[in-house]
């Protein structure tokens, strides 16, 4: 019978021989650092992940750099998830670095692809590895959402999957027994390495699907693990010497520097962060560039969808509306420029604004609806009779226009608090109106093209500290 192919992702750990009873208790408490830093490595990854994507489709190639970077992060997650709740195989505090550190007893690679398939890219990370995710969800707990299936949820270890379900297990036999059962680190190990297999191919990093095996055991070939114990160190005697004497002309091996690692972490961090918000301020700018370039009416106004309002009270009134431009008329018209309600009836109707404290003396014991949901409109109804005069008699609304058919009432904002209100013409009962609001937003393009330069200097300054940061990391 031959071997199963392996795989181009290879995770093993090496159980501690000898583990404390309680620590492990406490660990979610020590890794907090390690969580604040994943989070942010994570946003990047998949930043990154997505610019991969568009490479990939283009050239058929992962960006060395990304692909660097990427496989960083999913070696810090499983050093972290052995340490604490994916395992709890070690007490040793887990590093930070991206970098492979292969004195540490869990380790994590992902052969490099010289070439991917531009076809396959554009499926197999949420098509194809749908039975996949199904699992994760399965192993991790939590549903197997996207980010759990790409490792973000591998990394805090938590949640009632089967994965910490065992893990819990072994926890308690630690703490009665002082021992790590091995065969349920064996099973443990099969199953992160199954989420981590799962994480790399929807990360893009392979085109090789996750096999539906559960390879067992600390290291990637199935074998079951056996805790090492400590060697005695020899003792040297006169007859047998076995130091190596260094060789004259030839100088000892520099010990490894880790100066830089902090910086070359800071300038993660900050570098995700960056991305983070490049996404925020691209996105936002991107939707109202668009909504500013294709949703305004014919003359100029961007209008809500239209509503049908209808009561059997005597009047429709809106919750109060708050303008404050810090004492600016001029901000106000510069941003809001004219408000427009437009509305359409039957029967003649009023459509008028005035400030809060006259509509709340004109309805005062008046029968009348409050709206507290514009889209599929909801009312709070207030008891009361008939209103004293029909609401053309009174003179304090601000701007105010009345009819059948359509109507259109503009505004020019100011400072105060404002409620707008519908009425029969002739102040009877029974409300009904299609209703809706729009303002010229004259600068709302502006704000739009802002956040896309916003963004994009974000963007590229992420992209200068991730690149900084992978720099220092090579020799």
């Amino acid at each position: 019978m031959s071997a199963p192919p392996m795989s181009p992702v290879r995770i093993e750990g090496s159980l501690e021989p000898e583990l404390s009873r309680w620590l492990w208790v406490v660990k979610w408490i020590l890794a907090i650092p390690h969580y604040v830093v994943l989070v942010f490595l994570w946003i990047a990854f998949f930043v990154l992940t997505i610019v991969a994507f568009f490479a990939i489709l283009v050239t058929g190639r992962y960006p060395r750099g990304i692909f660097d970077f990427n496989l960083g992060v999913l070696r810090w997650t499983w050093r972290v998830g052995f340490y604490s709740y994916a395992a709890l195989g070690t007490d040793r505090y887990p590093p930070f670095t991206l970098g492979p550190e292969p004195d540490y007893p869990a380790t994590l690679d992902v052969e490099y692809p010289e070439r991917l398939s531009r076809g396959l890219v554009l499926v197999k990370w949420w098509l194809l590895a749908i039975p996949q995710y199904i699992i994760v969800g399965f192993l991790l707990g939590g549903g197997g959402g996207a980010a759990e299936a790409s490792g973000e949820h591998w990394a805090w270890g938590a949640g009632p999957g089967l994965i910490g379900v065992l893990v819990l297990f072994a926890g308690v036999a630690l703490l009665f027994r002082s021992r790590y059962p091995l065969g349920i680190f064996d099973f443990v190990l099969g199953l992160d390495r199954w989420v981590a297999r799962v994480a790399a191919y929807a990360g893009l990093m392979t085109d090789a699907y996750p096999p539906f095996r559960l390879d067992q055991g600390g290291d990637d070939t199935g074998t079951p693990s056996i805790p090492e114990a400590p060697v005695p160190a020899p003792v040297p005697t006169d007859e047998t010497t076995d130091v190596a004497a260094p060789v004259p002309g030839e100088s000892a091996a520099p010990p490894a520097a880790s100066g830089g690692r902090g910086g070359r972490v800071a300038l993660y961090v900050l570098g995700s962060i960056a991305a983070l918000l490049s996404l925020v301020f691209l996105a936002g700018g991107g939707v109202l560039t668009v909504v500013d370039q294709t949703q305004r009416d014919d003359d100029g106004f961007l209008m809500s969808p239209t509503e049908d309002f209808s009561t059997a009270t005597y009047a429709i009134v809106s919750e109060s509306a708050d303008v404050d431009f810090g004492g600016s008329d001029r901000a106000a018209d510069a941003f809001l420029g004219t408000v427009r309600i437009r509305s359409e009836s039957v029967r003649p109707v009023f459509v008028g604004i005035a400030s809060d404290t006259d509509v709340a003396g004109y309805l005062d014991g008046v029968e009348h609806s409050v709206v507290t949901k514009l889209d599929n409109p909801r009312y709070d109804d207030r008891e009361g009779g008939a209103p004293a005069s029909p609401p053309e008699d009174e003179t304090f609304w601000a701007a105010s226009t009345s009819g059948s058919g359509e109507q259109t009432l503009e505004w020019d904002p100011e400072e105060g608090s404002w409620s707008a209100v519908v009425m029969n013409e002739d102040g009877s009962r029974g409300v009904a109106a299609e209703l809706s609001i729009g303002a010229e937003l004259d600068q709302l393009l502006w704000i739009g093209i802002g956040m896309l330069v916003v963004g994009g200097l974000l963007a590229a300054g992420a992209a200068l500290a991730i690149t900084a940061a992978a720099r220092r990391g090579n020799p």
